[in-house]
């Protein structure tokens, strides 16, 4: 396969395939944005209790109704003109186009110092991708604050609207961040004005081509895909390609200056960098496919989509890109060309002496490195993946979170997000007591019957995202469900089942992610003790990487917690691509055991892949710390942690312990395999320059 990739002939054959393919995907690609569900089926879990009763709601005909709540505040109390003026805004507000149903108000508060208006809004398919341009409709006929009165707009069609605001551009955002970001580590990597170009047109174009696969998938076989799954994404394209392209073009240098003849270089280049750079997208991959046994619609969705983006940048990675490397020749790394029989540097290099340093004493290197780690992890205590509360989940205070801080100052919390209870109409009466009676509401509508079917909406006391909100769910639900089947749905009942199912989504799947990552590397490295000891080193650099993003969330950027799926994608992404590095670094170290034992083999392995893997890791760093450009914590959390994780693997985890571990194991890291009986040499240190000395001290 390899001289296939790049023979004299073939390469421009594998090229012309690839113009092929990005003439067939480019339009495809454009049109992903129109197959994106950000609706609530594309996030809520299929089976969950609340999604039962939105689907049920169909019968009443309101399931594709949300309200948006106007509240008019004046703090010395309304007057006659302000009531004057929310009557009048009523039969403004009922002629705004995707208004449907009876506009309800204006309601005075108790207080008497505001009235709220309750506009149904229609969210169908084609609803949900205006509701922005809907709700600014409906800010406009209200005219706005003006004259001491305050106009606030809040309910779930004003969070609805904010949040497509914040994914709006998100694809393109992220693409130019990102771009930016990779160009500018991949130009001090290579220090080439040239070079550069290759890994960033091929991750490009794989990522059009993956983007257009997604897109026939969620067109023609109920693929979910959403903003936040598609804005993953364009980083994890770019991000895990890179790092392919990077370890390629590393080890194709290597063998430039072995070899006269770049095909020969490229061919060799792949047969050996091949296994590794395949063996960790399918790691990536599979960890990713796990999450499709998720509960919740938005996790699973984002396995098959991040799957098939890995995927199709391996693919481009060991095809598209060696085609492109050879047809272009060794000019591209100019100003230093790297020539045939010229030295290695990296066998004196910076990884070199920092191998050298770790040998002397290894085993107190990676007992303190472990302890360290630990001390970090500590931070754990700090982290409250509990879920974000409506006016917690953007980096700013966009204008829902005022007006529902309006409405609450005035109305009972819930009145814009009810309680729904539907069950059979036989147990009407019992129903409606049992909500009555259920602490934690404060009034319960009149019921609306379909045939057999009856439903009430009722009125929270407090906040609807609040934890009291949910426990009052949860009594509402032991209340209704010995009576005619009943169920309980609502906004508030879906950010409970969200929160359950994410739970259970974290029990399920970080266990198995481990299993996967286990099998994988015990088939690549075939042995037993190197895959525990790798996955015990990636299990803690995830503790501490979320650990110190607890603390920073906290004490610097003042969060208020983490998102319910924090942990899991945290897991998923450091996890999968975290062993990417040590998947790197160890297939080199097995290479090099095979002559000269494992000790030497860790010493060569580090100071060979040391920088590559270095740049892979500020690579993928720098492409997830593009997911903080967004308005959304969430995004910016995950962002953070990830970046922060993949730098401390890089330069600690798999540079420190895993070689430390490496060198105090010595072939007992392979046991069972035969290479268990391959003696180990004295491993090479360097000293540092100008000591006195040979310029490899041997270690024992």
């Amino acid at each position: 396969m390899a001289w296939l990739v790049c023979g004299r002939w073939t390469k421009w054959v594998v090229l012309g395939l690839w113009v092929v393919i990005l003439a067939i995907a480019g339009p495809l690609a454009g049109k992903l944005t129109d197959v994106q569900k950000n609706d609530n089926s594309a996030w809520l879990p299929g089976g969950a209790e609340a999604t039962q009763v939105a689907n049920m709601q169909a019968r009443f005909g309101s399931d594709d109704i949300v309200p948006a709540v106007i509240v008019y505040e004046r703090g010395a109390g309304v007057t006659p003109a302000d009531r004057e003026k929310a009557t009048g805004d009523v039969a403004r507000l009922q002629q705004v186009p995707g208004v449907t149903g009876q506009v309800a108000g204006p309601v005075p508060a108790k207080d008497g110092k505001a009235l709220q208006t309750i506009v149904p809004i229609k969210v169908d398919e084609d609803g949900w991708q205006r509701i922005v341009e809907v709700v600014d409709q409906v800010k406009a006929a209200t005219g706005g604050s003006a004259n001491g009165l305050d106009v606030h707009l809040a309910g779930p069609a004003a969070t609805a609207a904010d949040s497509a605001e914040a994914f709006e551009g998100i694809d393109g955002t992220l693409l130019y961040t990102t771009l930016a970001v990779v160009t500018i580590i991949l130009l001090i990597t290579y220090r080439s004005p040239v070079l550069w170009l290759l890994p960033i047109v091929s991750a490009g174009v794989a990522l059009t081509a993956a983007q257009a696969v997604i897109y026939l998938l969620a067109k023609h076989a109920g693929l979910v895909v959403n903003g936040q799954s598609a804005g993953i994404l364009t980083v994890l394209v770019f991000g895990a390609g890179t790092d392919y392209a990077l370890l390629l073009v590393a080890r194709y240098r290597e063998e430039l200056r072995r070899h006269e003849d770049r095909h020969e270089a490229m061919a060799l280049a792949l047969h050996r960098a091949g296994p590794a750079i395949i063996a960790s997208a399918a790691t990536v991959a599979i960890g990713m496919s796990c999450l499709t046994l998720a509960e919740l619609n938005s996790t699973s969705g984002l396995g098959p989509v991040a799957a098939i983006g890995v995927a199709v940048g391996l693919l481009a990675m060991i095809t598209l890109l060696p085609a492109l490397l050879v047809i272009c020749g060794r000019w591209l790394f100019w100003p230093v060309r790297p020539k045939a029989g010229s030295a290695e540097p990296t066998a004196t290099g910076v990884w070199a002496r920092l191998g050298g340093r770790i040998a002397r004493r290894p085993r107190i290197v990676w007992i303190v490195t472990a302890v360290v780690l630990g001390a970090m992890s500590l931070g754990l205590f700090q982290l409250d993946a509990n879920g974000l509360a409506q006016a917690d989940q953007f980096v700013s205070r966009p204008s829902s979170v005022a007006g529902e801080e309006a409405l609450a100052r005035h109305f009972p919390a819930g009145q814009g997000q009810p309680v729904v209870v539907v069950g059979q109409n036989s147990a009407a009466a019992q129903i409606r007591t049992a909500v009555a009676g259920t602490e934690g509401i404060s009034s319960v509508g009149d019921p609306v019957v379909n045939g057999d079917l009856v439903m009430y909406e009722a009125v929270l006391s407090s906040a609807p995202d609040s934890d009291a909100a949910m426990t009052t769910i949860e009594r509402v639900r032991d209340a209704v469900h010995p009576f005619g089947d009943a169920k309980v749905g609502g906004m508030t009942a879906m950010t409970l089942d969200v929160n359950n199912a994410n739970d259970h989504d974290n029990r399920l799947i970080i266990p198995l992610v481990l299993l996967v990552v286990l099998v994988i590397l015990g088939i690549l490295l075939r042995a037993v003790v190197a895959p525990l000891v790798l996955i015990a080193t990636v299990v803690l650099s995830f503790t501490a990487a979320l650990g110190v993003s607890a603390l920073v969330f906290r004490h610097a950027f003042g969060f208020a917690g983490e998102d319910t799926s924090f942990p899991l994608y945290v897991f998923v992404f450091l996890v999968a691509l975290g062993i990417d590095y040590n998947i790197f670094l160890m297939t080199r170290v097995r290479e090099e055991a095979q002559q000269h034992g494992t000790r030497r083999g860790a010493l060569v392995g580090l100071a060979a892949t040391g920088g590559v893997i270095t740049s892979a890791g500020i690579v993928l760093a720098g492409t997830f710390a593009a997911l903080a450009s967004l308005p959304l914590v969430a995004f910016a959390e995950i962002g953070f942690a990830v970046a922060f994780g993949v730098l401390l693997d890089t330069l600690v985890v798999r540079s420190v312990l895993v070689t430390a571990l490496s060198l105090d194991l010595g072939r007992w890291m392979w046991w069972p395999s035969k290479l268990t009986r391959v003696r180990d040499e004295p491993a090479p240190v360097p000293v540092e320059p100008g000591a006195p000395g040979r310029d490899l001290d041997p270690v024992p």
